[in-house]
């Protein structure tokens, strides 16, 4: 008894040998791998190579490369406890259902987000359901109350007030539905973003950096543009930076630090540093900020105002528009903080999955970052579609000249 072959194994077993004997065009490779998969048929699986060996009845070293290629291939997942679980759900099996509560497309980082979660989802056979924040915190709180009364299993949450979080947070906490929060933290929801103070002090690091090779560390002024509404987290950008730039240039005084509102988008950052520069005289400066557009607003407006050889920025984000800056002759823009937001949703679907099978997930996960300038910008971003697709804050800014 102690010699028989498993019932499962044996099936298996049996089935390939009556199609390899009747069909010369099988491939016996391919037929081991498919044995190998139909073992994650179950989606919560969590296998070791000894449960794999005993279900297909296959060789041991056979059964060691087909899970190494699969892992390889992104197929299955190798997890700490040298079992393996799969990442992908078969065909016709059910399916979760996750809420996407987004920010609005027509800023290309949150679009880049979306993007992401939705192809992510569609090769995990996850059903999403999707809504649009808009940007509004009231309607970020409706889309809560909705998604929570629509029978979802887990919400994503991508939306920029902390004033609503703890209120988003208590609906689905009531609801007893878990939630992933994109970019801004909730209270008791699992995280995913940038980690705001290493970026922010590696920005500070090459702008610091410039200003010796450049400028001799003759540092005047550094314009810091902030984001209030987004809170404190996103603030830790700013923190950084500073500490980055005192790093390099300690001796930079304080009242050289100037923090300037800029919500989040290009114009109004134009129109708080262009009322800046008029109050102010020409002065080396350093500019980062909260995220790419408001670093873009700045330049425009020392552009504007006949002193962009007096600064140089890093922008956080590194999206298509800041791309398209760093390609530009004679940009001040130094470098940009890449993200990569389109990689996004692959983290925070596995993320969600491994909530929803009850494995353990840590409170916080954050994207992998990478410094782009104008020498290697190309390398990352080989196919970046048509610069002109990405002028809209040139156009955008050049109306508002015209009527300001």
């Amino acid at each position: 008894m102690g010699d028989a072959m498993p019932q499962t194994s044996r099936k298996i077993k049996d089935r390939n040998l009556a199609v390899d004997s009747n069909d010369p065009y099988i491939l016996e490779t391919v037929s081991r791998a498919c044995d190998v998969l139909k073992c994650f048929e179950d989606a919560e699986a969590n296998l070791k190579l000894k449960d794999i060996i005993r279900t297909t009845g296959l060789n041991r070293t056979i059964v060691f490369r087909i899970v190494h290629t699969l892992v390889h291939h992104g197929l299955l997942e190798r997890r700490s406890n040298l079992s393996y679980s799969p990442r992908f759900n078969l065909v016709g099996h059910s399916r979760f259902r996750i809420g996407y509560a987004a920010q609005a497309d027509e800023d290309s980082f949150s679009a880049a987000v979306t993007a992401g979660v939705r192809l992510a989802a569609a090769r995990q056979n996850v059903e999403l359901v999707l809504l649009d924040n808009c940007y509004s915190a009231t309607v970020a709180l409706k889309n809560a109350r909705k998604l929570a009364a629509s029978g979802v299993n887990l919400v994503l949450d991508f939306q920029t007030y902390t004033k609503v979080a703890p209120a988003v947070s208590a609906i689905f906490r009531e609801a007893g539905i878990p939630l992933i929060a994109i970019e801004i933290p909730h209270p008791d929801a699992t995280f995913y973003g940038a980690d705001n103070y290493r970026i922010g002090i590696l920005a500070g690091r090459v702008l610091g950096r410039w200003a010796k090779q450049h400028w001799g560390g003759q540092v005047q002024q550094v314009l810091l543009l902030n984001a209030a509404e987004a809170g404190p987290l996103p603030q830790l950008r700013l923190v950084g930076a500073r500490a980055g730039i005192r790093e390099m240039l300690p001796g930079v005084s304080e009242a050289s630090f100037n923090l300037l509102e800029a919500k989040w988008d290009f114009l109004r950052a134009f129109e708080a540093v262009r009322k800046y520069l008029r109050r102010i005289p020409p002065k080396t400066t350093l500019i980062t900020g909260i995220n790419d557009m408001v670093v873009l607003g700045a330049l425009r407006a020392f552009e504007e105002a006949g002193r962009i050889e007096d600064c140089v920025a890093v922008s956080l984000g590194a999206i298509p528009e800041a791309r398209a800056e760093l390609r530009r002759k004679g940009t001040r823009l130094i470098g940009a903080v890449a993200f990569f937001p389109e990689r996004y949703g692959d983290d925070i679907i596995r993320m969600a999955l491994d909530i929803l099978h009850e494995r353990e997930v840590p409170p916080a996960a954050y994207a992998h970052y990478e410094l782009l300038t104008a020498a290697n910008v190309t390398k990352l971003y080989p196919i970046d579609a048509r610069d002109n697709l990405y002028t809209g804050p040139d156009r955008a800014w050049q109306s508002y000249l015209v009527q300001h």
